[in-house]
C-alpha cells in the first residue's frame, strides 16, 4: 500500500488491510509542528523504498477520535507495527534513515522473537494494548 496521509474514511480500509503479516509504519504528528513539516517529505520518500509497508501518516489532532487511548509528548512519533505486535512506539529524530533502520532492524527478526521482545518491558507491554494501529482501526469502525 503507497504513503497515505490518514483521512476518515481510511480508517475501515486499514481494519480490513492489516493482516497477522502487514507491517505497518505510522507518523504521529500535528500540523502546528514544524519539525513534523519538516519530516513528512523524507518520510514519504523512505514510503516509496518499500512498496509491502503501510506508511501512514497520522495527524494527532485530525484523528483524536482514533488515538485517545495514547498520549504522544513528543514529536515526530513512530509506530512499527507487525500484524498486532507494536514492535516500536516513540519520538524519533526525523531522519528517514534513522526509520529506516529502525525497520529493516524490526523486520529482520522472527515474529517468535518480536513476542519475546515486545513483552519484555512494562512499557513494550503497554504499547500493545494502548498503540496496536491495527486494533483501533477495527474499534473504530465496529457499528456504536
Amino acid at each position: 500500500m503507497p504513503f497515505t496521509r490518514l483521512q476518515q474514511q481510511d480508517y475501515r480500509l486499514f481494519a480490513e488491510s492489516m493482516t497477522d503479516s502487514t507491517w505497518t509504519v505510522a507518523c504521529f504528528c500535528a500540523q502546528w509542528c514544524g519539525a513534523c513539516r519538516n519530516w513528512s517529505e523524507p518520510f514519504e520518500t523512505l514510503s516509496s523504498k518499500y512498496p509491502d509497508v503501510n506508511f501512514i501518516w497520522i495527524d494527532i489532532e485530525d484523528h483524536a477520535d482514533l488515538l485517545d487511548t495514547l498520549e504522544i509528548e513528543n514529536f515526530p512519533c513512530l509506530l512499527i507495527q507487525y500484524g498486532d505486535t507494536v514492535n516500536f512506539f516513540g519520538a524519533i529524530h526525523p531522519d528517514g534513515k534513522v526509520a529506516e533502520r529502525l525497520l529493516l532492524n524490526h523486520r529482520s527478526s522472527r515474529p517468535e522473537e518480536m513476542k519475546g521482545w515486545v513483552l519484555a518491558s512494562e512499557e513494550r507491554k503497554q504499547w500493545q494494548e494502548e498503540a496496536n494501529l491495527r486494533k483501533l482501526f477495527r474499534q473504530a469502525v465496529q457499528p456504536a
